[in-house]
């Protein structure tokens, strides 16, 4: 899938459950759209929205199952069970959290990397990161590249914001290891895609601002409300 998305946008088509657009047959609709407009790649939550989005668009697909558990604060493709649930999507490269906080079950990141390895080996594989120590060890355990995705959203990080101080985690992401690094996590504008681009990204991830209005129509109701 690599190959595919270099230099592109993938456009992430999610919807949670208790979010309006939750529906399988909108988020094919959704990744419809963005192919049209010239996304490269999808990244979809669910064996469900993915097998619809495979029936909707010719565009490799990133797979993630988000399911919370109570044991853990992982929820990004978390155990060997949403696992099997998107080797069963058909998706060609399967995101996990790969941050160095305790997983659900026991279960290490290290056994999830070696299982899919060792049994599908055609899958890629990408890291979810949100500190440089998570990118580097995902770089050691064979993933096939990293996204910024948890970079503001874990305890850790969770005062950032990608775009802090002009990217300086992203350079250093880039500068630390080898593997492709993919810019995902509130780029919310064109010229932030073209910026991360610019700075060595392998490509960008954007969602919330192509699928999620109302996190769109809630920056527009922000700025008016300052202009008031």
């Amino acid at each position: 899938m690599l190959e595919k998305v270099k230099l592109g946008l993938i456009a992430s088509c999610q919807a949670l459950e208790d979010e309006p657009l939750h529906s399988s047959f909108i988020m094919a609709k959704m990744a419809l759209a963005a192919s049209l407009g010239g996304a490269v790649g999808i990244r979809a939550n669910s064996k469900e929205d993915i097998l619809a989005i495979k029936k909707e668009v010719d565009l490799p697909v990133v797979g993630i199952v988000k399911r919370d558990y109570p044991d853990s604060e992982v929820f990004i493709t978390a155990t060997k069970k949403e696992i099997i649930e998107l080797l069963e999507s058909g998706c060609e490269m399967i995101a996990m959290d790969a941050t160095l906080r305790k997983r659900p079950n026991g279960e290490t990141l290290s056994d999830l990397v070696s299982f899919v390895r060792s049994e599908h080996p055609h899958i890629q594989l990408m890291a979810d990161i949100s500190t440089l120590e998570d990118a580097i060890g995902a770089e050691k355990l064979g993933f096939d590249c990293v996204s910024t995705t948890l970079y503001g959203y874990t305890e850790e990080t969770k005062e950032h914001k990608l775009y802090d101080n002009d990217f300086s985690f992203i350079k250093d992401v880039l500068e630390k290891v080898k593997i492709p690094v993919i810019a995902e996590g509130n780029v919310i504008t064109p010229e932030m895609a073209k910026t991360v681009i610019s700075l060595g990204s392998y490509a960008v991830v954007v969602g919330g601002a192509i699928s999620r209005p109302k996190q769109i129509t809630e920056r527009f109701v922000d700025a008016i409300k300052e202009a008031k």
